[in-house]
């Protein structure tokens, strides 16, 4: 006897949104209205619909998809089922460890800090935000019983601020997950500004350098620790993004390999993950180049899949814990796929 298929609901895939009669014609409806079309989703077709709001960086409010899933349910939203990959969390993985996580007050600095807190660490949490800072420790304090979360609310590029975080760590670190970064405007050398360079180089390499400078003394001192670096696919390739995100992202993978070949053999292990496209990804600047962004797009038209903060989140924590034992001086592409194309 057939059965009636399951409601679309938030949680239904893009892709099986697409290809229900009712429920394809809606999703089409909101992408023509945007000036958008159906190509434009052809990396996102295995996340929930739900996520297309974290994909709109604000431009597409809760309600747009509240009001799709009534249009297909007879003006109602059902009760929903979790779809796909769902974060198993590993109680206890890490209790009794203080690990610092930069830029999470959002994005995959937020999802990881939330997981080692949910797996029992005590989180230092930097961000430059002191505001979001105080409503993501609000939020999982609310949700984590028990949780341990130290804000420090500071720029990483600045000494005082890696002073700071020192400071609030204590004598113990034993992890460090170096995710705070910036876009760039994806210019090609000829078109960077300094300011452009200077920023993006700033945040994303030499914060790195400084935090992760900073925390060795302690771990030295234990004998142990781990240091995992965001870098990304585009510190495998030319044809991911700009300049000046380019080249800080390389030098993150030559960081990351100095530090785990120096630090090794004293129990330190320093490795990086590299992501491609991430559907929290960080913001670019308001205006790009247009050059750049035409020599680009059909290379990043190509992305295979994007993944959620969370997924980015699993590789990071499992690099981090004592589950990555034996793993030191790696660049794991976290990225769906990207890196073999």
């Amino acid at each position: 006897m057939a059965t009636d298929p399951k409601p679309l609901t938030g949680n239904s895939t893009i892709g099986e949104w697409l290809a229900h009669p009712e429920g394809g014609a809606a999703v089409r409806g909101l992408l023509a209205a945007s000036g958008a079309d159906e190509a434009s989703l052809a990396p996102v077709l295995g996340l929930p619909l739900q996520q297309l709001v974290a994909l709109s960086q604000g431009q597409m409010p809760q309600s747009v998809i509240d009001e799709l899933v009534k249009s297909v349910n007879g003006g109602v939203i059902p009760e929903t089922e979790a779809a796909g990959w769902q974060e198993k969390v590993s109680t206890g993985r890490f209790a009794g460890k203080t690990v610092v996580v930069t830029g999470a007050a959002s994005g995959i600095g937020r999802a990881t800090a939330t997981r080692i807190a949910r797996e029992g660490g005590r989180v230092v949490a930097v961000d430059i935000s002191a505001d979001k800072l105080a409503e993501f420790a609000a939020s999982v304090a609310a949700s984590v019983p028990g949780a341990e979360i130290v804000t420090v609310a500071g720029d990483i590029t600045q000494q005082a601020s890696v002073d700071a975080i020192i400071a609030a760590a204590g004598d113990r670190i034993d992890g460090l997950a170096n995710v705070a970064g910036i876009n760039d405007d994806f210019s090609p050398l000829h078109e960077t500004s300094d300011a452009m360079w200077d920023r993006v180089i700033g945040v994303n390499l030499t914060g790195t350098f400084k935090l992760t400078r900073a925390v060795l003394p302690a771990m030295m001192a234990a004998g142990s620790g781990s240091v995992v670096n965001v870098a990304s696919e585009a510190g495998l390739r030319g044809n991911a993004s700009g300049n000046a995100y380019t080249t800080s992202k390389h030098a993150v993978v030559g960081l990351t390999r100095s530090a785990a070949f120096m630090y090794g053999p004293q129990g330190i292990r320093v490795n990086a993950v590299a992501p491609g496209g991430v559907a929290t990804g960080i913001p670019f600047p308001p205006h790009v180049s247009e050059a750049g962004s035409a020599r680009l797009h059909p290379f990043q038209m190509a992305i295979p899949s994007l993944a959620t903060a969370e997924q980015l989140a699993a590789s990071i924590t499992f690099l981090l814990s004592d589950d990555g034992v034996n793993i030191n001086g790696v660049v794991l592409p976290s990225d769906g796929g990207w890196s073999v194309q």
